[in-house]
């Protein structure tokens, strides 16, 4: 670990520790997070700091202010947990059966707690700190919903910058990079109708499975010759579903999955041409199909300057070694609709390989919404020097 946290954050190490793991043992869903963000009002009303509550339904917003300055950054942390029954039995394991803190939240959750009472006590910036204390992060669309709910409105911020716990790499070091960071999150959902009949007499029906297995195939030619090699996107079917008896013909057959990619440019052409495709090839086959298609969260895309200022801040820090290029993951985080608004930045923070994990976790590995996974507790001091680091130097450089 490096030499350069803040020591009032390393002395208060044992009692958030022991503040992530009651979040941890009690997990809540998208807006449904009651009980964290009381706990977070009412730790941060304990320091002083003013508090808004509501926006997003269940978020939180805190208010720094020190000195005359009109200037102000945000920073934000996830409060949410997933629906998953966690296989860990140590002490601080989930109460809630089949939720879990399977991602990470509840670190976060707790760091920026951290860095909240370091700059409430000191306050050694002019400007602004807004804390940003998120929910729904996991599928619920959480930071469009405070945007939504007037959030840059009631809370003017320059810039707006965000963290991740990140398994595999090593506590202790951070990864960022300029450009995309995470991919969008869309979903599809194709329904071929074709035309029942006896299993044993095909040539009466219109079966809509062949044609299914046709259009999966095609689909991955989107990817292999619609776009260029260098423009990253990924198709998955997930989902297949087709008939209820073993000797008939299905009427219909269901397909949903997923896209991603780390262009707008690109899903739009995703989108239209397999659209196009699933019509075509159902009415080759005489069928036809109904085909929707969601967009869920955008690509998650870094500026440029403001990465630039964190990996300079990381390597103030814990040294230039230690601040990796994060490689972009086709994984998807609503921070997107942030940086969508605002300059900002989205970058992560080493969690470990597991090895921190207490006696009793599960035998699954440490990885984000595994059931054995766990947050780990050495972060907390520095992810919450991190954050007063970032915003005090912010609000110090001329912009």
């Amino acid at each position: 670990m490096p030499t350069t946290l803040l020591e009032p954050i390393v002395a208060q190490a044992d009692a958030f520790t022991a503040v992530r793991r009651d979040i941890h043992a009690h997990p809540e869903l998208c807006y449904e997070e009651q009980r964290t963000s009381e706990l977070v009002a009412r730790m941060l009303s304990e320091w002083g700091i003013p508090i808004h509550r509501g926006l997003g339904k269940t978020g939180v917003v805190g208010i720094i202010r020190a000195g005359s300055s009109n200037r102000a950054v945000g920073l934000r942390a996830d409060m949410d947990g997933l629906p998953v029954t966690e296989f860990n039995t140590f002490g601080h394991a989930s109460v809630v059966k089949g939720k879990m803190h399977a991602c990470g939240h509840d670190g976060h959750t707790t760091m920026l707690l951290s860095a909240a009472q370091y700059l409430a006590t000191h306050r050694n910036f002019d400007g602004t700190v807004y804390l940003i204390f998120q929910p729904a992060e996991e599928g619920g669309g959480g930071a469009r919903e405070m945007i939504r709910d007037g959030l840059f409105d009631q809370f003017p911020m320059e810039a707006v910058f965000g963290m991740h716990n990140w398994p595999g790499l090593e506590a202790g070091q951070f990864a960022v990079n300029a450009g995309p960071a995470f991919a969008s999150s869309n979903e599809f959902k194709l329904t071929i109708r074709g035309k029942g009949a006896h299993a044993a007499m095909p040539h009466n029906g219109i079966d809509p499975v062949p044609i299914a297995c046709q259009i999966v195939q095609a689909f991955q030619t989107i990817i292999t010759r619609n776009k260029r090699p260098i423009d990253a996107a990924v198709i998955s079917v997930t989902k297949l579903h087709a008939g209820e008896a073993l000797n008939v013909i299905p009427e219909s057959c269901e397909l949903q999955g997923t896209v991603r990619t780390f262009t707008l440019d690109v899903l739009d052409m995703v989108e239209r041409r397999m659209c196009d495709v699933a019509h075509a090839i159902c009415s080759a086959f005489d069928a036809s199909c109904d085909f929707s298609f969601r967009r869920n969260y955008p690509p998650t895309v870094n500026h440029a300057a403001e990465a630039q200022f964190v990996r300079g801040v990381l390597s103030q820090l814990v040294g230039e070694q230690n601040v990796k290029v994060f490689e972009p993951t086709m994984g998807a985080e609503d921070f997107a609709f942030y940086l969508l608004e605002k300059p900002g930045c989205y970058f992560v923070i080493g969690n470990g390989d597991g090895a921190h994990r207490d006696g009793g976790h599960g035998g699954g590995p440490c990885m984000l919404h595994n059931p054995s996974y766990d947050f780990n507790d050495q972060l907390i001091p520095l992810g919450a020097s991190m954050w007063v680091r970032l915003a005090e130097q912010w609000l110090a450089t001329p912009r």
